[in-house]
């Protein structure tokens, strides 16, 4: 299996370091690693002397999707692995996903569970972050359930589904993810080969409220599905009591008027 492994990265050199060493320490290496530096003004540009095999692009600063997109076109091969800059791989992850992929050759997307770290310490993970493989759009579609960082795809999933939407901000994996699980069966590796670091100010989940808001932009993609219509109507009610709760007319008149539409 030759992968290409995909970084997007803006203003993290140190961490970069962390994620870069975690793939060249794997067990199963990877083919090609690119660096998509998204407009970074640290000394993110200096990486290619710490990694010389790496593959760096620099974008001016577009967004995540962007830069991950930029990566996946630049990519030469068929399986596509992504990392974030600030969460690192254990050693056998890639060679967890080549051995599950050759058991089953009819999956063509799969992903790990997850290890979180706070504040530099580990900590319990929400059950409602509780891994599913198979048929999992239903699981999918109240939040994000898979880290980019713990997935391996093959190129033609995403050249029948699109890839990341440049027009989030925030939940594009989310929104991606729905668009591949509501067609296709994703396979879990039911063991923690990433680990996620958090409490960063400069993380998107901090940096945007609401996460709702950017939720229900992916959801209403895929009208008319009634699972779907379902979770937007929750979606939806939760967001109309907020913007009562403090009183912003616009964003009441909006979900009043889509709950409307909806039911």
């Amino acid at each position: 299996m030759n992968v290409t492994v995909i970084i997007p990265t803006y203003n993290r050199y140190e961490v970069l370091k962390r994620a870069l060493a975690s793939i060249y320490a794997q067990t199963h290496q990877p083919k090609e690693v690119i660096v998509i530096d998204d407009g970074s003004t640290d000394a993110t540009s200096q990486i290619t002397q710490d990694f010389p095999n790496i593959k760096y692009i620099y974008q001016k600063n577009t967004g995540v999707s962007s830069a991950r997109n930029l990566g996946i076109k630049n990519a030469k091969y068929e399986w596509l692995a992504f990392l974030d800059s600030d969460d690192e791989w254990h050693e056998n992850k890639l060679q967890e996903h080549l051995y599950f992929h050759k058991n089953n050759q009819n999956i063509f997307m799969s992903y790990t569970d997850e290890k979180w770290i706070r504040n530099n310490k580990e900590v319990k993970i929400p059950i409602k972050y509780h891994k599913h493989g198979g048929k999992i759009f239903k699981e999918c579609l109240s939040h994000c359930v898979i880290a980019p960082s713990a997935t391996l795809i093959h190129k033609d999933v995403l050249n029948d589904v699109g890839e990341f939407d440049e027009d989030l901000e925030v939940c594009e994996d989310y929104d991606l993810w729905l668009r591949v699980s509501i067609k296709y069966e994703i396979g879990l590796i039911d063991k923690k080969l990433i680990t996620k670091y958090g409490g960063d100010e400069d993380q998107l989940s901090i940096k945007f409220w609401g996460m709702d808001r950017f939720r229900v932009k992916a959801l209403e993609k895929l009208l008319p599905n009634i699972q779907v219509k379902k979770e937007l109507l929750k979606k939806y009610d939760l967001l109309l009591k907020g913007a009562i709760k403090h009183d912003k007319i616009q964003e009441i008149n909006i979900y009043e008027k889509r709950l409307e539409d909806l039911d």
